[in-house]
């Protein structure tokens, strides 16, 4: 006699709508089981456009495009405005190499105060999205200060792949956003917020507002990573004028502009709770 296939070996049942309330589930949980394991305790994220690149290859970028013009390749138009994109974004690379350096500091903290303690969970550990840009200079910083660092990688359909610095114990894949949202809400003790776009924004304004409101309790505090480009991308003290937002809800936010001086806030806001 031919039996059914069991509910939970049912992948056209897993994968229907009817079941996304298990495959929901399955993003809280599964993670769950493996910080245990791990002993993540807690973390410091990191938010940031995806699009910056690494200094080395936004320079050798620039290079081809100057080799070109130099040559005469290729319409000239084309290659100058291809030139002032390179020159844009050897200039925003600098975030890149700044994330790259603040994750290695934090690490580097982190595990001087894992060997000062008897206490086997990880602390402070660096976590980003899982993709390229400012969440790979964050894995990268972490790779390379010799820690673990978590990358809660999404699906998309342009197929965001992870970056290669995470470690691999600690690389999610997830289909919801929501839940990794939360996921990078329930375990973080700050958050680093370098410049981005629409994705970064909104991650920033969700957790301002789950703070603003207390659905958040914790004490969270946010760096703007740039002023210079948060100012001129939201105008926080024209939201502080206009009485759109109180003085306290501004308060919430802090500013640097090296990754030493994200360093000392971090490390003031958080060796209290060691």
């Amino acid at each position: 006699m031919q039996h059914a296939v069991k509910a939970y070996n049912n992948t056209a049942f897993l994968n229907s709508p009817h079941a996304r309330i298990i495959r929901i589930l399955a993003e809280y949980l599964e993670p769950l089981t493996r910080f245990k394991k791990y002993g993540i305790q807690d973390t410091v994220v990191f938010f940031g456009s995806a699009r910056i690149l690494p200094l080395e290859k936004a320079r050798e970028n620039l290079r081809a495009v100057r080799q070109q013009i130099r040559r005469g390749e290729g319409d000239l138009p084309s290659l100058i405005a291809q030139r002032r994109q390179a020159q844009l974004q050897v200039k925003l690379a600098t975030f890149y190499e700044d994330a790259r350096r603040l994750a290695a500091l934090i690490t580097s903290w982190s595990k001087q105060n894992a060997a000062q303690s008897k206490k086997k969970s990880r602390r402070f550990i660096v976590c980003s999205g899982g993709g390229p840009g400012i969440m790979e200079a964050a894995n990268r910083g972490a790779s390379e200060a010799g820690g673990y660092s978590i990358g809660l990688n999404i699906s998309l359909p342009f197929e965001q792949e992870p970056n290669p610095y995470i470690s691999k114990e600690l690389l999610f894949e997830f289909h919801y956003f929501f839940i990794r949202k939360f996921w990078f809400a329930y375990l973080a003790k700050a958050m680093v917020v370098f410049p981005g776009g629409f994705g970064t924004i909104d991650e920033m304004m969700e957790l301002l507002t789950l703070l603003q409101t207390h659905k958040i309790t914790k004490p969270l505090p946010i760096i703007l990573y740039g002023t210079r480009y948060w100012k001129k991308i939201i105008n926080f003290e024209e939201l502080t004028a206009l009485g759109m937002i109180s003085k306290e809800d501004a308060a919430l936010l802090h500013h640097a502009d090296t990754p030493e001086e994200a360093f000392a806030i971090i490390k003031q806001e958080l060796e209290i709770l060691l």
